[in-house]
């Protein structure tokens, strides 16, 4: 399981690298493959306000419809549109190409509520 150093993590199965006040936003290697394989992805729109641990977008795959959740609070400024043509992206590349959003972010300190790394291995450990 694939685990970037550079990213927190939430108990969803999202990752967010956030650089100075934005954040990119995405789907965890763990989520994409207990998702199969990606059909669709309902994106959200730019300018959208989003609040830590709610839905803001979904990801369809074979299997089922599952909401994404925003890691933090903020207004969405962009969206990886390259999804709308290739959901596939999400699982061939979950933290490089198959980015969902860019929001920026209202409040840094909510990064407190997140998972560093090795608290999200042990997540997957204890649920496993």
């Amino acid at each position: 399981m694939n685990i970037p150093q550079d990213l927190l993590y939430t108990k969803e199965h999202e990752w967010i690298k956030i650089e100075g006040n934005k954040g990119k936003v995405g789907i965890t290697d763990y989520a994409q493959s207990a998702l199969g394989d990606v059909t669709f992805v309902e994106l959200p729109e730019v300018g959208q306000k989003v609040k830590q641990f709610e839905p803001f977008a979904s990801v369809e795959s074979v299997k089922s419809v599952s909401d994404v959740y925003a890691p933090m609070s903020g207004t969405v400024v962009e969206a990886n549109e390259r999804l709308e043509q290739s959901p596939e992206l999400i699982n061939q590349s979950p933290y490089e190409e198959g980015w969902i959003a860019t929001i920026e972010i209202a409040n840094l300190a909510e990064r407190e509520n997140l998972l560093t790394p090795e608290a999200y291995k042990r997540y997957l450990e204890e649920e496993a």
